[in-house]
């Protein structure tokens, strides 16, 4: 076991689970919840820091200040709170109870916008507001996790490699699209490195990221109502659109299973089924899918039946025939089949 002197110098990133015996699709899920932040937001959160550091950004009376549906807040409050650096979050109502009082614990301030802005929703509400503390107070530095290239560098030094490295023989990635960070790190890497892999972007419906046009979204972590700075479409193969239902079928059947993963992980999980169902011509191909987190902040929200059949009907988590004599049916094979998104 290893022994570290800062949280961030852990994290597992070897880790995979074969989830052929779940899915009607043989793939396999790479886990980037096992570190101290419990999320793969550690990696970009670090780099960040550090580059903010090496180029004189930070001193001990700055207050890093960034915006963050969850994840990324809760890694950067962490990492403020080792190096002993103030940190203030600017997130919105739809961040987790659990991932707001996570970066609480750590000393981080937290600033909730509840208004999302008319245009760009509350990612541009957010947005403003980091940009008006800059403004007010030389002391605000703002690492900007959405054109910093330290976001997606750090995917491009260790996500994609690791990948690289345990599948010498990977026909296709799947990738979540927020920022884009890991999207366009993995991206660039197998570009690059090999180029043969496919890459498929995942995202959820009502993102605007690709094109589509906004609608309202309550799981936090993939999608944006702002297109990604980050974002190059033209190292992206394919892009599955995934609604929010679905994200939680797929959460909830993964958890049927004994693996609770977060809302990111079941719409990259579903959109991986889809697509693959679509198009893999040979059940021989490999293919990756990367989760992002694991699922105990999502207790009060997507396995909250409460929550789910306020906010998606009481009809969600019913299997779609649910006159069908199995009792042991999986509900895979209807999201599978399911008509694309894109």
């Amino acid at each position: 076991m290893p022994i570290v002197t800062r949280p961030d110098e852990f994290g597992i990133d070897d880790l995979y689970v074969d989830l052929g015996s779940i899915l009607p699709e043989a793939l396999y899920l790479k886990c980037e919840g096992f570190n101290f932040s419990g999320s793969i937001k550690l990696k970009a959160a670090v780099e960040m820091v550090d580059a903010a550091e090496r180029d004189g950004q930070l001193s001990k009376n700055s207050v890093i200040v960034e915006s963050s549906s969850g994840n990324l807040g809760v890694a950067l409050a962490m990492v403020a709170a080792s190096r002993g650096y103030q940190f203030l979050c600017v997130t919105d109502t739809r961040c987790n109870t659990a991932t707001r009082e996570l970066m609480k614990a750590y000393g981080c301030m937290v600033h909730t916008i509840t208004s999302a802005h008319p245009e760009s929703g509350y990612l541009g509400a957010r947005l403003e507001h980091v940009r008006k503390l800059c403004d007010s107070d030389d002391r605000y530095v703002w690492l900007n996790q959405y054109s910093n290239p330290n976001n997606w560098m750090a995917h491009y030094r260790r996500t994609a490699p690791a990948i690289s490295c345990r599948f010498p023989q990977l026909d296709v990635l799947f990738i979540g699209a927020g920022t884009t960070g890991t999207l366009m790190g993995c991206a660039r890497y197998f570009r690059t490195v090999r180029p043969e892999v496919t890459i498929v972007a995942i995202d959820s419906a009502g993102s605007v990221s690709f094109g589509s046009p906004p609608s309202p979204r309550l799981i936090p972590g993939l999608g944006a109502s702002v297109k990604p700075l980050l974002l190059d479409e033209s190292l992206v193969d394919d892009v599955v659109l995934v609604p929010e239902s679905d994200t939680i079928r797929c959460c909830h059947q993964l958890a049927s299973h004994g693996y609770l993963f977060g809302g990111s992980t079941g719409t990259v999980v579903q959109g991986a089924v889809r697509w693959l169902a679509e198009h893999r011509t040979d059940p021989a191909d490999t293919a990756v899918a990367i989760s992002p987190d694991l699922g105990e902040r999502y207790l009060n929200s997507v396995y909250e039946p409460g929550w789910v059949q306020e906010n998606y009907g009481s009809d969600v988590l019913v299997p779609s025939s649910p006159s069908s004599p199995s009792p042991s049916r999986e509900p895979w094979s209807d999201i599978a089949s399911a008509t694309p998104a894109r």
